[in-house]
C-alpha cells in the first residue's frame, strides 16, 4: 500500500518552507490506519519485544495499538513536569534551544526488549533521546518503528546502531 496517498502535505506549516506531513488523514482513514498499524506491528513481532515505547503525543498513538495487537504493554516518555513519579531525565537539542523528555524510573526492568515507537523520523533527536532513557533503565532498543522518514534530514545516522523500520520516505 502506498501510505503517501493518504498523509496530507501542509505547505508552509509551521512555518513559510516546510512541507507538514499531516499523518491525521491517515488515521481518519480506519482501514489505512490499521493496514499501517499492522505492518509495523509484524516488525515489532519479528523483534520479540517485551514492551513498547513511545514520545509524546504522536508516538503514543503509533505504540499503543501496537502494544495493544501484541499483548504487551506501553511505557510514554513525556516532557518534564508530565509524569507523577520518580523520572529519569534527558536533555536534547532543538532547533532553537533545549528541552527534557522523561520516564518513569520503573517503567523498564533490565534486559526487556523494547521496540520505541514515532510518527516521523526528522533529525532523530527525540529518538535519541527516548533510547538514552530506555538504555539508562537497561533495556535494550531492539527496533524503532516509524511511520514517515524524512531521508534529506539524515535522521537515520544518529540511529546508525539500530534496526530502523519505516513505512514510507520523503
Amino acid at each position: 500500500m502506498d501510505f503517501k496517498e493518504y498523509i496530507t502535505i501542509v505547505p508552509d506549516y509551521p512555518k513559510e518552507g516546510i512541507k507538514f506531513k499531516d499523518i491525521t488523514t491517515l488515521m481518519q482513514n480506519g482501514d489505512v490506519y490499521k493496514k499501517a498499524i499492522d505492518e509495523m506491528t509484524s516488525f515489532a513481532k519479528e523483534k520479540q519485544i517485551d514492551v513498547v515505547v513511545g514520545p509524546e503525543a504522536r508516538g503514543f498513538v503509533i505504540g499503543c495499538p501496537i502494544a495493544y495487537s501484541l499483548g504487551i504493554g506501553f511505557v510514554p516518555v513525556r516532557k518534564e513536569g508530565k509524569l507523577p513519579r520518580e523520572v529519569v531525565k534527558v536533555d536534547y537539542g532543538l532547533e532553537y534551544g533545549k528541552d527534557t523528555l522523561t520516564l518513569h524510573k520503573d517503567a523498564i526492568k533490565p534486559g526487556q526488549r523494547v521496540l520505541i515507537t514515532d510518527d516521523l523520523l526528522a533529525t532523530g533527536g527525540t529518538i535519541e533521546a527516548t533510547i538514552q532513557l530506555v538504555e539508562k533503565l537497561g533495556g535494550e532498543v531492539v527496533g524503532i518503528a516509524f511511520m514517515i522518514e524524512l531521508t534529506y534530514l539524515d535522521g537515520r545516522d544518529k540511529l546508525k546502531d539500530y534496526d530502523v523500520y519505516t513505512l514510507t520516505k520523503y
